[in-house]
């Protein structure tokens, strides 16, 4: 089951990736004004992408260890966005003919790239634990339920911190665009997120 979904959401990302590269080349920004690797373009796209990841495999993992309806819709809906988005970044990296992996520390093209490293495999601000992911991976019902609204709410924060800072420094209009859109849904969803987390007793967390 987890992994149909993982397949479903990886075929997704690749139809969308080839739209966003017809999408790039009519709205104007082809290759003849591409970033360059160190751009905050290159950046946010290699790093988005990878942080999407870890929401999408959040959000298959849950919907394995729960029955309730309300959180597998959020979680197909999460999983399902994010995959799409990440095949645009990944695209647009491909049409740029720019490496999808950096030397450089996550997070370098916003000024971030000499803070410390999260402890246990977190990579950027917001993304879970290796313990944290194991620990979801373990739990069910309700138990799994509130473990993800939580992680996936600071998940949201991270991101919508790096996005912003893709619509301020970003250069190309149709990637601004895209984190602006970032930036809107994931604060609609950490407002639904709190209303579900109140109705099973929690709250994110500090």
């Amino acid at each position: 089951m987890k992994h149909a979904g993982w397949i479903a959401g990886t075929a997704a990302a690749v139809l969308v990736a080839a739209g966003a590269i017809t999408y790039a080349v009519a709205d104007g920004e082809g290759t003849a004004s591409s970033p360059t690797a160190d751009s905050a373009d290159a950046g946010f796209a290699r790093d988005m992408a990878v942080h999407h990841q870890q929401a999408v495999e959040m959000s298959y993992i849950v919907r394995d260890r729960t029955d309730d309806p309300e959180v597998r819709r959020l979680a197909y809906d999460i999983a399902q966005t994010q995959a799409n988005q990440r095949g645009m970044l990944l695209g647009w990296l491909d049409l740029w003919e720019l490496p999808k992996v950096s030397a450089d520390p996550p997070m370098t093209w916003m000024d971030m790239g000499s803070m410390a490293p999260g402890e246990d495999g977190a990579l950027m601000p917001g993304m879970a634990t290796n313990s944290e992911m194991k620990k979801l991976e373990k739990l069910g019902g309700e138990e799994a339920e509130v473990f993800y609204l939580q992680l996936m709410t600071d998940h949201h924060k991270g991101g919508i911190h790096m996005a912003e800072a893709c619509v301020k420094r970003c250069e190309v209009k149709v990637e601004t665009r895209l984190a602006q859109t970032m930036v809107d849904g994931q604060e609609s969803e950490i407002a639904l997120m709190a209303g579900m987390l109140k109705d099973r007793g929690a709250k994110a967390r500090p």
